[in-house]
C-alpha cells in the first residue's frame, strides 16, 4: 500500500498519513458480515432444535399397543386424537389406523400412522403389525363386513 505524502509548513518535512482504501473497507465489512450471518445461523439452528425437543415425541407403537389390548378387531379404518389414548401432553396429534384380515383364520394386518399437528400435516411415525385376535368377527376373508373397534 503506497502511502500518500504531503508536506507540513511547520517543519517542511515530508510525513506519510495512513488510511484504508474504498475496496479495504468494503471487503472488512464483508468479511464481518459473513462471521455475522454465520454465528445467526447456528444461533437459529440451537433455537429450533430447543423448540423441537420441547414438543412430545410419539412413536406409532405407543399407539399400537394402546390400540391393540382389544380382544376383537373388525376390519376398517379409525382415527382419532392421540390425547385421546396418551395424554393431554399429545393434543393436536392425530393417528389412523387401518385393519386388514390377511389370512381367513382371523390374522388381520393394522397399520397405524400418526399425524403431526404442524400444518399440512405431514406423517410423523408410521408402523405396520400383525394381529391374530381369534374372537374377532369374520373379516372380509371369512365372508364379514367392514369397520375398526
Amino acid at each position: 500500500m503506497n502511502l500518500p505524502t504531503h508536506i507540513t509548513p511547520e517543519t517542511g518535512k515530508r510525513s506519510g498519513t495512513a488510511a484504508f482504501s474504498l475496496l479495504e473497507v468494503m471487503v472488512a465489512i464483508a468479511i464481518f458480515f459473513t462471521a455475522a450471518f454465520a454465528i445467526l445461523t447456528v444461533v437459529g439452528g440451537a433455537l429450533r432444535n430447543a423448540h423441537l425437543l420441547q414438543r412430545p415425541q410419539v412413536d406409532a407403537a405407543a399407539v399400537a399397543s394402546a390400540l391393540s389390548i382389544t380382544n376383537k378387531i373388525i376390519e376398517g379404518t379409525a382415527s382419532g386424537d392421540l390425547s385421546e389414548i396418551l395424554g393431554d401432553t399429545y393434543r393436536g396429534y392425530t393417528y389412523e389406523s387401518t385393519a386388514v384380515e390377511v389370512q381367513s383364520n382371523k390374522l388381520f394386518q393394522v397399520d397405524f400412522t400418526i399425524y403431526s399437528p404442524d400444518s399440512g400435516h405431514p406423517v410423523f411415525s408410521k408402523i405396520s403389525t400383525r394381529l391374530f385376535r381369534p374372537e374377532s368377527p369374520p373379516g372380509t376373508l371369512d365372508g364379514g363386513g367392514m369397520g375398526l373397534h
